[in-house]
């Protein structure tokens, strides 16, 4: 898998990507993450790459040309499955999502600031438009860290244990149960006596019996589908 991130803070993004899953997915040849500076595709000679939006709103709009060219660029290399948007108006991303994602070969990201990006952009080129939440943030930098995170871990042979994505909250489209570790008693804190009784079929029922009651209390909404 190969994921290309047009921004104009790559630096941003290096620390992320060099810790913990990206890191090994790339260092075992399973994954590419290449950022791009969208300062590099600028035209203008200051090296700008915003302007102020028509129709005389407040905030600065990142500029059509440089990320045009940026994107042209990258197309004429190669071929991508989708090309995402980040955006607080996309949809709202969702472990079904980032699974499907994870089948693809090429992703190409674009990180909008200020107030986004030109419209037109989002028009011609965008096939997909995401959200990570409620809120905004000043760049679309850290929800591409996220999304680029959720993606490589599903991406088989980054994790060592495949099984353990695939028991992850979500998944089954209810919240993951309870988890425990040893010591079995700490300081009189006790593990639920199922879990060490070795019955297989008792815990998986457990399992299932506690995931749907944190379910219901923390995120009910999760059950209507």
């Amino acid at each position: 898998m190969r994921i290309d991130i047009l921004t104009v803070l790559p630096g941003l993004l290096h620390g992320p990507f060099a810790e913990s899953i990206v890191k090994r997915g790339i260092e075992k040849g399973l994954v590419e993450v290449h950022l791009h500076d969208i300062r590099k595709y600028t035209k203008d000679k200051h090296k700008r790459v915003d302007d102020t939006p028509f129709g005389g709103a407040a905030g600065m709009v990142l500029a059509i040309q440089p990320i045009h060219d940026a994107i042209q660029d990258l197309q004429s290399q190669r071929v991508y499955n989708e090309v995402i948007f980040l955006t607080p108006d996309g949809e709202r991303l969702a472990q079904s999502r980032v699974n499907q994602l994870s089948l693809c070969g090429n992703i190409l990201m674009i990180c909008g600031h200020y107030k986004g990006i030109d419209q037109r952009l989002r028009d011609k080129f965008v096939t997909l438009e995401i959200s990570i939440g409620d809120y905004v943030l000043s760049g679309g930098e850290l929800a591409a860290a996220v999304l680029t995170d959720a993606i490589v871990r599903l991406v088989p042979g980054v994790i060592g244990d495949e099984m353990s994505a695939l028991t992850d909250s979500f998944q089954d489209g209810l919240l993951a149960p309870p988890v425990y570790t040893r010591p079995a008693d700490y300081q009189g804190l006790k593990v639920p006596e199922v879990l060490l009784s070795g019955d297989h079929a008792k815990i998986q029922k457990w399992e299932e019996d506690q995931a749907l009651k944190r379910t219901q209390e923390r995120r009910p909404d999760l059950l209507h589908g």
